[in-house]
């Protein structure tokens, strides 16, 4: 059986899933057999498993990291908001309930027999499993019932290590703080801290890092230096979409999505921000559609009738109307894909109340929401360019425009629409410009250069120099040492 050691945080967002890719690819090079686990999260950036299931787009990443396949035992129970019907809930890869907040902590205690299986599968097939909890681990007003962080590694007698980030600033009283609020019998369970993103000359915090151990009686297990190369892999959190992109005074490209309140796997757009000649424009409420755009594409949403009705509120749907009108290029992926077509039809309430939506009308498809889930890994051919990527929608689509499909599926199936001029596309295929050929031919197609990039090389080259990264700043043999 595999020795395991779990990760939580102060609080969200303070590197966690990065941390545990970063040493999931460092055992993995020291020959060991590593598996991410994460007992729930909540995200509506998803990937689809080899068999056919969804897990969180981090523990994907971990699982990359590990070079091992995607399993939905790496994070048995995920949470999808979804709108004004709360959030799916996801166990073990397949669609469990739909639930509000209040109603999802009562259900919390019949989901931890399937996160202790899901951790004992794993832990049968490797030498070590790294845990990622979720949130922060000083939530005690949730501690009841919870499976995901302190809930969890009582019941597995898993050891813990937590993250503080010391960007965000106070990270001495969150640390300290930590071990105020939380019970005796947790903080038992803590075997050390770890500092995370610090700037500039680390013995300027060395004492910082003594007054913690002093304070909690934990050991201090390391100051991460920023890794500013982070920036180059796959984002977990819709936070990320707040943050300025970094300026590109060489771009000739100018793709503008809409930010909408329920987008989901917006990591289709790590390949385009990865370009140097692309600038993706995020627009923003109330924004405007800029002058010089070449590509308005609308990517995945958990609640399509809801960010349809948010497109029209913001008024962005006269611009994009226009934009097309003029001879524009528009492409919809997934719930984009909906968004683009006629009608919206949710006869059972899949979103909230049953209704019809009407769409944009750019193109001459219809579609209809179902329970039903496709949740599958796909290859094919797009524009004449070969792709790889992954279908993750409730709903089929059809119409005229479907006739001219967007995309051939390797098993002979169309995918898509087309409009009669080809300016207007859509598809249900997420992950299509992570494929270099593709990129390339789409950025040919709207009068850039071709892509010179190579995205899925570039993510394990930086997988390895985090590895590095945290090797030199992290005692690793402590660390698998405290794995228990």
């Amino acid at each position: 059986m595999a020795r395991a050691l779990m990760f939580q945080g102060t609080g969200s967002d303070v590197g966690k899933s990065l941390l545990v890719a970063g040493l999931a690819r460092a055992f993995t090079l020291r020959g060991l057999k590593v598996r991410p686990f994460k007992p729930q999260n909540m995200s509506n950036n998803a990937a689809v498993t080899a068999d056919g299931g969804e897990i969180g787009r981090a523990q994907a990443l971990q699982a990359r990291a590990a070079r091992v396949p995607l399993s939905v035992h790496m994070n048995p129970v995920l949470l999808k908001p979804q709108g004004e019907t709360g959030a799916q809930v996801v166990v073990q890869g397949r669609v469990h309930a739909t639930a509000k907040a209040a109603a999802y902590q009562g259900m919390k205690p019949s989901l931890l027999p399937f996160v202790l299986e899901s951790f004992d599968l794993l832990k049968a097939e490797a030498d070590l499993v790294l845990v990622e909890g979720a949130g922060s681990a000083s939530e005690v007003n949730l501690r009841a019932g919870d499976i995901a962080n302190m809930g969890f590694a009582r019941t597995a007698d898993v050891p813990v290590v937590v993250i503080g980030d010391i960007d965000r600033g106070g990270v001495i009283a969150s640390l300290v703080g930590t071990k105020t609020v939380i019970d005796a019998a947790d903080a038992a369970l803590i075997a050390g801290f770890i500092v995370n993103r610090f700037r500039g000359d680390p013995s300027l915090f060395s004492a910082g890092m003594d007054l913690i151990a002093r304070q909690t009686g934990w050991a201090a297990l390391g100051l991460v230096p920023h890794f500013a190369d982070a920036i180059h892999l796959p984002a977990e959190d819709a936070l990320a979409l707040s943050a300025p992109p970094a300026p590109k005074p060489g771009a000739r490209i100018k793709i503008c999505v809409p930010i909408l309140p329920h987008i989901s796997n917006f990591d289709d757009l790590d390949p385009l921000d990865a370009e140097p000649s692309v600038e993706v424009r995020r627009i923003r409420p109330h924004e405007t559609l800029p002058v010089d755009t070449d590509l308005v594409l609308l990517i995945g949403s958990k609640a399509t009738i809801a960010d349809l009705a948010a497109l029209r509120a913001q008024g962005l749907h006269h611009d994009i109307l226009a934009f097309a009108r003029r001879g524009g290029h528009v492409m919809g992926l997934c719930g984009g894909y909906q968004m683009l077509g006629e009608t919206i039809a949710d006869p059972e309430g899949i979103e909230g109340d049953a209704k019809i939506a009407r769409g944009l009308g750019l193109l001459k498809v219809h579609t209809v929401l179902s329970p039903d889930k496709r949740l599958v890994e796909v290859e094919g051919v797009a524009q004449g360019e070969p792709f790889a990527g992954y279908e993750m929608h409730m709903g089929v689509t059809a119409g005229t425009d479907a006739q001219r499909p967007f995309a051939v599926l390797s098993d002979g199936h169309p995918d898509g629409a087309r409009s009669t001029s080809g300016r207007v596309s859509g598809t249900y295929v997420h992950g299509l410009f992570a494929s270099d050929a593709f990129r390339s031919g789409l950025l040919s197609s709207l009068g850039g250069a071709p892509s010179q990039a190579a995205y899925e090389q570039g993510v394990e080259e930086t997988l390895d120099r985090l590895a590095a990264h945290l090797a030199a700043h992290l005692d690793l043999d402590r660390l698998l040492s405290l794995a228990k």
